[in-house]
């Protein structure tokens, strides 16, 4: 199946970053986030992708164009104007690059590589979220379920301690980060079948509003849950939160 993957985006809540570069290209640790993304998907035989692009777009595509030239060592012999690789870390992918608008929205960026999709379904992730949810698992659910859209549901990784308070302004209860938020998120990493582009009308469509919206309405929206590793990069926090798991060596994702 192909992957689509949204990274067209301004993000402008990590603009310490995005200032000069799109936010899927800030790195975590050798590499740019997408191609953690990339990597993990091509760990279950996803190695189709299409990359809908925007915000700074050009700078993703030469990243990719010259990919090798990024992650390998190489040779340069400047007598002969040669150059050679030292090692070899080749991937079997198949990227397309496609331009969808600065300013157009999640649904429309989905809407306008619909002609790319060659198959009956296909995933959808954002390009700034990595977790160890089982792809296979994830796509046999939602195969089995025969719905237009799947949605992995996770829980919101608690960042603070929880209090609860008497109305005397008594404290009852501390926890610090607790685990045991019962409400349930969009976590991206979708699913969908092709009859979701009748959801889509046009580069302002938000997919997360009308289109997820009318799909539930329509009982044809189904959640896959998560309970495993989950994390969205939004603010510098959250990247050096990243970084920090990604140098334990014991990243989830890897």
């Amino acid at each position: 199946m192909q992957l689509v993957i949204l990274a067209g985006g301004y993000g402008t809540r990590i603009s310490e970053e995005t200032s000069d570069k799109p936010k899927p290209m800030i790195k975590i640790g050798e590499y740019p986030i997408i191609v953690h993304i990339m990597k993990y998907y091509s760990k279950f035989g996803v190695n189709d992708f299409i990359i809908c692009l925007g915000y700074k777009g050009y700078q993703i595509k030469e990243y990719f164009y010259n990919y090798n030239r990024h992650v390998n060592d190489l040779l340069l012999n400047f007598q002969d104007s040669s150059a050679k690789y030292l090692n070899s870390k080749n991937e079997k992918w198949n990227i397309k690059l496609v331009e969808t608008g600065i300013n157009t929205m999640t649904g429309g960026r989905l809407k306008r590589v619909e002609k790319y999709i060659n198959q009956e379904n296909f995933f959808l992730t954002y390009g700034d979220g990595l977790s160890n949810v089982d792809i296979n698992r994830l796509k046999n659910f939602h195969l089995k379920n025969k719905k237009i859209a799947t949605v992995t549901a996770v829980k919101l990784p608690s960042r603070f301690g929880y209090l609860k308070i008497k109305n005397t302004g008594l404290v009852s209860k501390f926890s610090e980060k607790p685990n045991d938020n019962e409400d349930w998120i969009n976590g991206g990493f979708f699913v969908f079948n092709k009859k979701v582009f009748k959801y889509l009308k046009n580069n302002k469509t938000i997919l997360e509003r009308d289109p997820l919206e009318n799909l539930s309405k329509n009982k044809n929206l189904v959640a896959f849950k998560h309970s495993g590793f989950w994390y969205a990069m939004d603010t510098l926090r959250d990247k050096k939160y990243l970084e920090k798991i990604w140098s334990s060596k014991t990243a989830p994702w890897k």
